[in-house]
């Protein structure tokens, strides 16, 4: 290991950057170890401004969206805009749906692609800097963290269930996932076809609207129960409930970045642990490979000795937080980039059926298609 002298000879450059000060730490076996104070890095302002950029996004898609369907709700009495295809990002569903008949035909679904197309992108993401997509990009995310850190301004400190609780309990978002999974592998190509092209399939972005401005007691409840439940334990719907946030975990187990801790240079603090958002014991691991962690690089701010902790991919290489920023965008970019020029980004109804379907949005229940009706 290159002494401290050394590493402060390397740390020295043409420009007036300060030098690390050289301190010394107890280690928990009781000896002292010098180490270099880490420099302050912009992770954090990089990924709260990708949080506040989506979410401003997000509101914006919600926006134009309720407008879209106003027009047709009230017979094109009010004015028109145009119908935002991002809406789609909250139909997951349709989106698996619309992603294994793509793989299974070679055939682009022109009804809900822009959901499938994020999807694609949200799943490189999380192959590529571990489940960043919660961290950085979804706005459910962002409100959770929000509403746990406000939990913990007015609390004073947030709680961590028990481990025979907190097991199970993470567990749900992988039950509720395998369902959603089970229903879509057991659809063959033609019953997804049909689903998408059914009343329902077609207006699914203004049923899931309704679902919301048409809640019920029992849906106001749960709402209820989850946002308290988020003051007191950090990231209570992303931990225990998010099957999104499950399938992006399991994309990110074939991730080659990971967190990685040099033992050698580790002050045993333990700051890295009680910064991490997912709960991990980040200080006891030589490297993060739990679906739970999200890229956010909570831990990699929090430590203060150089080199002990970072993302990186494999014993060399160190992904600073400028890459993820730039990777993250030019994945998203790139795909949805793509589907816009290839023509695969907006669907497309025609406005007499529209006129027709959306303010009768409450009379179409669920489609239902018997696997020996399709064989007629």
């Amino acid at each position: 290991m290159p002494s401290v002298v050394h590493q402060l000879r390397l740390f020295r450059s043409a420009t007036d950057v300060a030098v690390p000060r050289v301190q010394t730490a107890r280690l928990k076996n009781g000896t002292r170890r010098s180490f270099l104070r880490r420099h302050p890095d912009d992770a954090q302002t990089l990924r709260h401004s990708f949080q506040a950029a989506f979410l401003l996004l997000n509101l914006w898609i919600g926006a134009r969206f309720y407008l879209w369907v106003r027009y047709y709700e009230t017979a094109g009495a009010t004015s028109y805009v145009d119908r935002p295809p991002g809406v789609e990002g909250w139909l997951p569903i349709a989106a698996l749906m619309n992603l294994k008949y793509w793989l299974m035909t070679g055939l682009v679904p022109d009804v809900h692609a822009a959901g499938m197309f994020l999807l694609v992108a949200f799943l490189a993401i999380s192959v590529l800097f571990r489940k960043a997509f919660c961290s950085w990009l979804c706005p459910l995310g962002t409100l959770s963290e929000w509403l746990w850190q406000g939990g913990r301004e007015m609390l004073g400190r947030t709680l961590a269930l028990p481990r025979w609780a907190d097991v199970p309990l993470r567990g749900l978002k992988y039950i509720l996932l395998s369902l959603f999974a089970y229903v879509v592998v057991t659809m063959p190509p033609i019953e997804i076809r049909r689903f998408l092209d059914s009343p329902y399939g077609l207006i699914a972005d203004v049923k899931m609207l309704d679902f919301f401005r048409d809640m019920g007691q029992p849906t106001a409840i749960v709402i209820v129960v989850l946002v308290v439940s988020s003051l007191v334990v950090k990231n209570a719907w992303c931990r225990y409930l998010c099957p999104y946030g499950a399938l992006m975990g399991l994309a990110s187990l074939v991730a080659p970045a990971r967190i990685r801790r040099d033992a050698s240079a580790c002050i045993d603090c333990g700051k890295c642990t009680r910064a991490c958002p997912s709960l991990l014991p980040v200080a006891k691991l030589a490297s993060v490979k739990s679906p739970e962690c999200t890229g956010c690089l909570e831990c990699v701010t929090a430590c203060p000795s150089t080199g002990a902790l970072r993302l990186g991919v494999g014993r060399r290489t160190t992904l600073q937080p400028w890459v993820v920023a730039a990777g993250i965008a030019a994945v998203f970019l790139l795909i949805v980039g793509y589907a816009q020029a290839a023509g695969h980004w907006h669907t497309t109804v025609p406005d007499d059926v529209l006129f027709r379907l959306i303010p009768n949005a409450g009379e179409f229940g669920h489609p239902r298609y018997a696997t020996e009706a399709l064989r007629h």
